[in-house]
C-alpha cells in the first residue's frame, strides 16, 4: 500500500498527502459526534483544517520556488498532521542562499495574514466585550472562518521561527551562524539550542500538556539527523565513490535460478546483487526480494529489479550520499566508462564515513 496520495505538481514539485493525515480528518469528525456537534461544525471544522493546510502547501511552495532559483531541487511536498515537509535533493551550503530559502516559507505566511489582516475587521472583533466576543466566534461563519485562519498563519510565522531543527528557525541560526564560522560548527551550535529547546518542551510537556512531548521528541531527532547528515557531508568532501565501493562483487544472470542467489547468501556476506547479461547491467536483485522467493521455483530475471540507477567511479561520493541514506536505492551499481566495476550500498558508504572520522581527529 502507498503510504502517500498524490495532489498533482506544482512547478514540477509533486505534492503528496501521508495517510496519517487522513486520520486527523477522522479524529475531527469523531470528537465533533462525541461532543454532540452539528452538521455545520463538522463542516466548518474540516474546511478550516483543509484551509490551514494549503496554508501549509504555499508556505513549502516558498522554500521550494526560491530554492529552485539557486539550482536546488525539490522533489515532493508531503502534508503530514503536525504540517508539510519539502524533501529537498540538496541544502545549498552557501549561508546566504540558504538564509533566503528559509525566510521564504515564513515570508508566504506573513502576507497571508497581513491580506486577512485587511480583509477581516480584527480591530472590530477585538473592541467588543468579552461576551460579545465569545458569541461571534462560537458562531460558524466566514468571517470568524477567515479570522481563524489569520491566528493559524500568525502561529505558523512563530512556531517555525522558534531556533531548532527541523524547524525553519533551527535553519535560520544555522545560515547566520555559518556567516561568521564554518558550516559543520553552525550546525553543531544550532543542534544544541535546538536539543536544550527540546529538552525544555519535555519536561513542560510532561507536567502540562502530553502533545509537547511529541513536539519535544521530533525536535530532537531533527536536530540528531542534521548535525550528523552535515558532518557526513564533511568527512565526505573530496572523496569519490571509487574509494569507498564494494569490489568482487558476485553477479547474476537473468536466467540463474533463484535457488543459487539463496546459496551464495548462505556461503558468504553479500546479500544483494547486480544482474548482468553480455556485459550489461539488467537489475538488481535486493536481500528482501531473495528471502519472499526462496521457496518458489522462479529465474532471476523475473524477480529482479529493473528500475536503478548507477554511479560512476568518479562522482562526488556527497552526490550519492541522500540517494542512499534515504533509502531511495540502497544499493547502487558503480560503472566506469558503462562497465560495472563494483558497487556501494549503506553498509560500506556508513564504515567508510566512521573510518574518515577517526582519521579526521
Amino acid at each position: 500500500m502507498k503510504s502517500n496520495l498524490s495532489l498533482g505538481s506544482i512547478s514540477g514539485i509533486k505534492i503528496k498527502v501521508h495517510w496519517t493525515f487522513f486520520f486527523l480528518i477522522a479524529w475531527i469528525v469523531f470528537d465533533e459526534l462525541k461532543r454532540g456537534g452539528s452538521a455545520d461544525s463538522i463542516f466548518f471544522n474540516i474546511a478550516f483544517v483543509l484551509a490551514v493546510f494549503l496554508c501549509v502547501v504555499l508556505h513549502e511552495l516558498g522554500h521550494a520556488l526560491t530554492a529552485k532559483h539557486f539550482g536546488v531541487k525539490t522533489e515532493k511536498i508531503t502534508l503530514l498532521p503536525i504540517g508539510g515537509v519539502a524533501s529537498f535533493d540538496k541544502i545549498p551550503e552557501s549561508p546566504k542562499q540558504e538564509l533566503l530559502i528559509v525566510i521564504a516559507g515564513p515570508l508566504v505566511n506573513v502576507v497571508i495574514a497581513i491580506l486577512l489582516y485587511f480583509v477581516v475587521p480584527i480591530e472590530d472583533i477585538f473592541s467588543q466585550s468579552f461576551t460579545d466576543a465569545y458569541e461571534i466566534f462560537v458562531s460558524f461563519t466566514f468571517q470568524n472562518f477567515l479570522f481563524f485562519l489569520f491566528i493559524v498563519n500568525v502561529g505558523l510565522v512563530l512556531f517555525n521561527m522558534i531556533p531548532a531543527f527541523p524547524m525553519d528557525g533551527g535553519r535560520l541560526l544555522r545560515a547566520l551562524l555559518a556567516l561568521k564560522i564554518n558550516r559543520v560548527k553552525a550546525t553543531q551550535i544550532a543542534a544544541s539550542i535546538g536539543q536544550f529547546i527540546a529538552v525544555v518542551f519535555l519536561l513542560v510537556g510532561l507536567l502540562y500538556n502530553p502533545f509537547l512531548i511529541f513536539i519535544a521528541l521530533f525536535i530532537f531527532l531533527g536536530a540528531y539527523g542534521e548535525n550528523q547528515m552535515v558532518q557526513h557531508m564533511a568527512l565526505l568532501k573530496g572523496h569519490t565513490v571509487e574509494d569507498a565501493m564494494l569490489l568482487n562483487i558476485t553477479t547474476f544472470n537473468p536466467k540463474d535460478s533463484i535457488d543459487l542467489v539463496v546459496n551464495k547468501i548462505i556461503s558468504g556476506t553479500e546479500i544483494n546483487f547486480v544482474v548482468t547479461e553480455d556485459g550489461l547491467i539488467k537489475g538488481l536483485l535486493y536481500h528482501r526480494q531473495i528471502i519472499e522467493n526462496s521457496n518458489k521455483n522462479v529465474l532471476v530475471g523475473n524477480v529482479m529489479d529493473t528500475n536503478f540507477k548507477t554511479v560512476k567511479n568518479t562522482d562526488d561520493l556527497k552526490s550519492i550520499y541522500p540517494l542512499i541514506y534515504n533509502k531511495k536505492q540502497k544499493f547502487i551499481p558503480v560503472v566506469n566508462q558503462g562497465k560495472l566495476v563494483g558497487a556501494i550500498d549503506f553498509v560500506n558508504l556508513n564504515e567508510y564515513i566512521m573510518l574518515q572520522s577517526k582519521l579526521a581527529y
